[in-house]
């Protein structure tokens, strides 16, 4: 596939670590959340590899943060997920799917529970500010909504509790899963929480102060050295086997949670009012039509830039492929793949065309790893 420069531009916002990514090699953007967003650092298996074995810095900005504060925030905070948070506790971080009146997914964001009336909204790609802004107009919530000034560091792989350890101490490596609390660095003081687009463990830094952030940034590279840090960003292989989904891939608004697998983050039978409840329990009660599920490929190579159909043996189209890359672990491509009922049960097979060369496919469950 031919590669395209991204033309920068003032609505396409450069992120406070953009010079020294660039000083570092990176080799491709995406956009995300009308932001830069690094996409490779050279070979995406290299990438692979080195992030399962040792440690990488990634610049995360895109990101975006939407705070919701005031007296009416948890109120609003619940009528936009289908995940119950009633009883959602200050220092934690929730994942929660954002759906709309007819359950379609409007984002899958990760939301900090900062106070009992202060809540962070870190959000995937799509503009959730405007969505939570309609909301709480119609409603006449007496909230504030706005998006802070917050770049997020993330910082993945096995060695990264290590790194960590030696600039915050032994404190943030006893941070459970999903937990966040302030730790300071050249006199400012950073919400870090233990979390992180990929399985390979780590944490995400939620820099508001980016003089500091930027010092910590060089000192992760300089601390690092012994682990042998690198630059990096999310990984297409890494987060496929790990079925880390992709809102806007993966997913999307034409998408309930139910077909997505997000099943426990359905909170149904619960007193909580949220928007698309009613849809969701007509859904639950006649059964989903159509599942994401993973998918194995008899083949080494593919690009999906648009959904790839999947056929049956009558050449019927059963499903689309969303996301897929060659796997080194599988020595094959998987992905990740909308099926039709009774096509999405483990097993069934199928066919793609790919390039003009029809494949084999078979049917497997989310993660592979």
């Amino acid at each position: 596939m031919k590669n395209y420069f991204v033309a920068k531009s003032r609505r396409l916002r450069s992120t406070p670590y953009t010079s020294r990514i660039e000083n570092q090699g990176v080799t491709a953007y995406s956009v995300y959340n009308h932001m830069l967003l690094p996409a490779a650092f050279g070979s995406l298996e290299d990438s692979y590899h080195h992030l399962k074995k040792h440690v990488q810095v990634w610049d995360v900005a895109g990101e975006r943060q939407v705070e919701i504060s005031g007296k009416d925030s948890a109120k609003l905070v619940q009528l936009m997920t289908c995940r119950d948070l009633s009883k959602s506790k200050v220092g934690r971080c929730y994942y929660c799917p954002i759906i709309d009146d007819r359950a379609g997914l409007i984002n899958d964001p990760v939301i900090l529970k900062l106070r009992e009336d202060r809540w962070w909204v870190s959000i995937a790609d799509s503009d959730v500010i405007l969505f939570a802004k309609g909301l709480a107009i119609g409603n006449s919530f007496d909230v504030k909504i706005f998006e802070p000034n917050v770049n997020i560091l993330a910082v993945q792989g096995p060695k990264s509790f290590k790194l960590m350890e030696i600039i915050f101490g032994k404190k943030i490596v006893e941070m459970k899963f999903f937990g966040f609390d302030y730790f300071e660095f050249a006199g400012a003081k950073h919400l870090i929480a233990r979390s992180g687009w990929s399985k390979q463990g780590g944490y995400e830094i939620y820099v508001e102060n980016i003089e500091s952030g930027l010092a910590l940034y060089d000192k992760l590279f300089e601390v690092g050295k012994e682990f042998n840090v690198k630059p990096g960003c999310p990984n297409l292989i890494e987060r496929i086997e790990s079925a880390l989904l992709s809102y806007g891939n993966d997913m999307d608004n034409n998408d309930n949670p139910l077909e997505c697998g997000l099943d426990k983050y359905v909170n149904l039978d619960t007193e909580v009012n949220f928007l698309g409840k009613e849809k969701l329990k007509e859904v639950r009660n006649k059964g989903i039509a159509r599942k994401l599920m993973g998918v194995i490929i008899e083949s080494k190579e593919i690009n999906v830039a648009k959904s790839i159909n999947l056929t049956n043996d009558k050449n019927l189209k059963i499903g689309e492929l969303r996301s897929g890359v060659y796997s080194p672990h599988f020595k094959k491509v998987i992905g990740i793949a909308m099926l039709d009922k009774p096509y999405y049960e483990i097993s069934q097979t199928f066919k793609i065309s790919i390039n003009g060369d029809v494949f084999e496919g078979k049917v497997c469950d989310l993660p592979f790893i």
